[in-house]
């Protein structure tokens, strides 16, 4: 994803519209894909991101790309991402502090207005 254009506030606002519904695909395994278009470019150019989410309090990005890049992920990435959607969204309070302290995860959307979208 470090190579798309996307920002914080592109996230942080796919997130709310997650969190509204607006999931382009649930994957199983509590992985959904989500289309973001960045600033400027429509739908149609917009970047995939796979997230793992409990639909609810936790989100995490795990993987990204752009339609121009890839079509999609084969099912043995879907079974790997499935896998580590499970073990995030395991953790607990603890477990996402240290994960935070060794920039294991990156946190955005937590309430700077940074990372809030417009």
């Amino acid at each position: 994803m470090r190579k798309s254009s996307l920002t914080d506030a592109d996230l942080c606002r796919s997130i709310a519209e997650m969190e509204q519904g607006l999931i382009d695909a649930h994957l199983g395994g509590q992985v959904v894909k989500k289309r973001i278009a960045p600033a400027g470019r429509g739908k149609r150019g917009a970047a995939r991101t796979l997230v793992a989410t409990n639909l609810g309090n936790r989100w995490y990005f795990m993987f990204g790309f752009d339609k121009n890049e890839r079509a999609n992920i084969d099912q043995s990435e879907l079974q790997a991402l499935q896998e580590i959607a499970k073990d995030l969204l395991r953790l607990d309070d603890k477990a996402i502090a240290s994960a935070l302290a060794t920039h294991s995860i990156v946190e955005i959307c937590h309430g700077d207005e940074d990372d809030q979208a417009p």
